[in-house]
């Protein structure tokens, strides 16, 4: 969070020669995005696009709003097998696992000891004793594999890789790849099974945007070159293009989705974030089950609505001339016209419509409202397909 001045930051490039580059990986798109000019974000040890030379971050988010956009992810999918391998989840999880069932997807969230979050994601269940968790970036798999011990489960990483397509369109190429029809059932946070020219893959109704979208699994054995092409051929006649992760980065915001490491980490619980609807209280033990039951239930997360100004990343907050809190992400939203963001507050002593002031992208701080997240469609209809929201430009 405190490597960007604001005006520079680091991402990673593509140059001629070999090594030190071992630890990394390319999804298998990256020749296909290659022509773009692609910058890439380090995410689990994963590369994924942040922008695109060939197109701007508000030609991208427009993309996103109107038509469809495909993310290549950086989400890092491991795998869980046994016949303890629900009750290994269960443990790590603040959510009861043991409802979840075989073609669904579940939110898991887990915790320290001492309640501080470690990692978010997707848990599918594949099987009754067979799971794969798409994490977010973090060190999730040690943890795991030292909770594990005595147990009969495997984790192991099954080299697949996520991306996402979201929009107003996404579900119309779906059914064009899968041969004109719609998996069924298919509702919000279901798993299914399609067929794109012959491949089988992995399709979950989840992702990153609050828009209608799936996301896609390829896995080792697939021919990402072919997949591409199919899909592609399906999503021509309805826009479906490429995009970065800076335009998907405004619309999490305005969503109030969140980023694990800067919107939350290990020194937050999971009600410090806003994030206590997540927590199964009466489920059986879990880690971090004791520290919760006497953390505060208030969040001191907010959005940030700033009518001048973009706020700026680990940008300060006051409240009467004394800093309060941290900016923890900042955007300016085409939509709404504004400057937006999140405000990680030190404290649970401030409530939605308080007025603020925010370090912002010019050096200067600025005034600014601290609003209830998200900044729109707040009962989440828009990916659920109860509501058709395209925004004129």
């Amino acid at each position: 969070m405190n490597s960007s001045d604001g005006n520079t930051r680091d991402l990673v490039s593509s140059i001629p020669g070999a090594g030190w580059d071992y630890s990394l990986s390319r999804h298998p798109y990256h020749e296909i995005e290659r022509p773009m000019k692609p910058h890439y974000y380090v995410y689990n040890r994963r590369h994924m696009a942040c922008c695109f030379d060939t197109k701007s971050t508000e030609e991208s988010y427009w993309l996103l709003r109107q038509k469809a956009a495909l993310l290549n992810t950086g989400e890092y999918p491991l795998q869980f097998a046994g016949s303890d391998a629900e009750r290994l989840l269960d443990k790590l999880f603040t959510k009861d696992i043991t409802k979840l069932k075989v073609g669904r997807c579940g939110y898991g969230l887990a915790c320290y000891e001492d309640g501080g979050l470690i990692v978010d994601g997707i848990l599918l269940r594949l099987g009754e004793d067979r799971f794969w968790y798409a994490q977010a970036d973090g060190d999730f798999y040690s943890w795991a594999r030292a909770h594990a011990a005595g147990m009969e489960v495997e984790i192991t990483d099954p080299k697949v890789y996520v991306s996402q397509v979201q929009g107003p369109n996404a579900l119309k190429i779906l059914e064009a790849a899968n041969g004109g029809s719609m998996p069924e059932p298919f509702g919000y946070f279901a798993i299914a099974r399609v067929n794109f020219a012959g491949q089988e893959l992995i399709v979950t109704r989840t992702g990153y945007t609050n828009e209608l979208g799936w996301e896609f699994y390829t896995e080792p054995h697939h021919d990402a070159n072919s997949i591409w092409e199919h899909l592609k051929q399906a999503g021509e006649p309805h826009g479906l293009e490429i995009f970065g992760l800076d335009a998907m980065n405004i619309r999490r915001i305005e969503a109030g989705i969140l980023n694990a490491g800067s919107d939350f980490d290990h020194t937050t619980t999971p009600y410090d974030v806003g994030l206590g609807k997540f927590i199964d209280e009466d489920k059986g033990d879990f880690i971090g089950k004791k520290a919760l039951e006497t953390a505060s239930r208030k969040s001191r997360l907010f959005g940030i609505k700033c009518t001048h100004a973009e706020p700026l990343i680990a940008g300060k907050i006051e409240s009467e001339g004394e800093v309060v809190g941290t900016v923890t992400a900042g955007a300016t939203s085409p939509f709404l016209g504004h400057g937006i963001g999140i405000a990680r507050l030190d404290s649970s002593g401030f409530t939605s419509g308080s007025t603020v002031k925010v370090g912002c992208k010019d050096g200067s701080l600025h005034e600014a409202e601290l609003v209830t997240l998200p900044f729109y469609d707040e009962l989440a209809e828009i990916p659920r397909g109860k509501r058709v929201d395209i925004p004129v430009r």
